[in-house]
């Protein structure tokens, strides 16, 4: 039971995670139809960020507020430099601009800082466990939970409170429309990319306290896991992003916690084929978007 606690715990802050990713390409996607597979390299400038803001001598909670600066002035100079141009073209050819300014942002990084992985060196006691009764649970892991939980009621309050975020859903209905009303686009998209970006910029903050290090590929396997979990909810469904979210971090924390030994290798392919699974018995999703757009 106590181990079973434990990964549940570890499931929570991983898939809360892969929940922020995709939530940030769902924000995107849903108004411009742009699946942003350079979500990934504005994580990975986050990262960068706190790395950056440490090595000049600024505090600890200083430098991760910095590399969430970092990743929403990155996601706003991409849909300013790569996106904006290219709003109203395919899905086709917004994707493959999407993967052309992820690699060369790779290269950028790999060329401008370092190829290998660079050590972020933050507080030993951020590292450490606390007991409750017999559980013996991680301090970053419990964190993260209680900053995703904290990032995602602050984007409800935005979207669901604020004029930019009425905007924003209205955006997602139909773009063109609120144009003729006399709604600036570009401000409402900026603003969605904006709001990616932060929650880019959390996920980094999370995974780099979790793992200690930053490096350019950094961020391409968690946007990847978290494209799954887009298409897993419904993609284009905000709802859906969440809870493909948790639902692929659960899936990949408990078949490497459950799986026989002889299966353990082959984790990512039983959770893959979960995920066809559940995409067979619900082709839009478990939570679809309610357009039913789907690409």
């Amino acid at each position: 039971m106590e181990t079973l606690v434990q990964q549940v715990v570890n499931a929570v802050s991983l898939g809360g995670v892969y929940a922020m990713l995709a939530l940030g390409l769902a924000i995107v996607f849903s108004i411009v139809r742009l699946i942003n597979f350079a979500h990934g390299e504005v994580m990975t400038f986050g990262g960068y960020g706190v790395f950056l803001a440490l090595a000049f001598g600024a505090p600890p909670l200083a430098a991760l507020a910095t590399g969430v600066g970092a990743a929403v002035a990155m996601a706003l100079a991409l849909e300013r430099a790569a996106f904006r141009a290219m709003r109203g073209a395919d899905v086709v050819t917004l994707l493959i601009t999407s993967f052309a300014v992820s690699e060369i942002l790779k290269v950028l990084f790999q060329n401008g800082i370092s190829a290998r992985p660079v050590p972020i060196s933050l507080p030993q006691s951020w590292s450490g466990t606390w007991r409750l009764g017999e559980l013996t649970i991680g301090v970053a892991p419990t964190v993260s939970i209680f900053v995703t939980l904290a990032a995602f009621a602050g984007l409800t309050l935005i979207l669901r409170r604020t004029t930019v975020g009425v905007a924003m859903r209205a955006a997602a209905e139909d773009l063109e429309m609120l144009q003729l009303l006399g709604v600036r686009a570009n401000r409402v998209v900026a603003t969605a990319f904006a709001l990616s970006g932060l929650l880019a910029g959390v996920a980094a903050v999370i995974w780099t306290a979790q793992r200690g290090s930053v490096d350019p590929m950094m961020g391409f396997f968690p946007v990847l896991k978290a494209f799954i979990a887009t298409v897993l909810g419904g993609l284009g469904s905000l709802g859906g992003a969440v809870l493909g979210g948790f639902a692929v971090g659960f899936l990949e924390v408990m078949a490497q916690a459950f799986l026989p030994p002889a299966l353990a290798p082959y984790r990512d392919a039983v959770v893959l084929a979960a995920v066809i699974a559940a995409l067979l018995a619900r082709p839009d999703g478990l939570l679809p978007a309610r357009r039913g757009e789907r690409s």
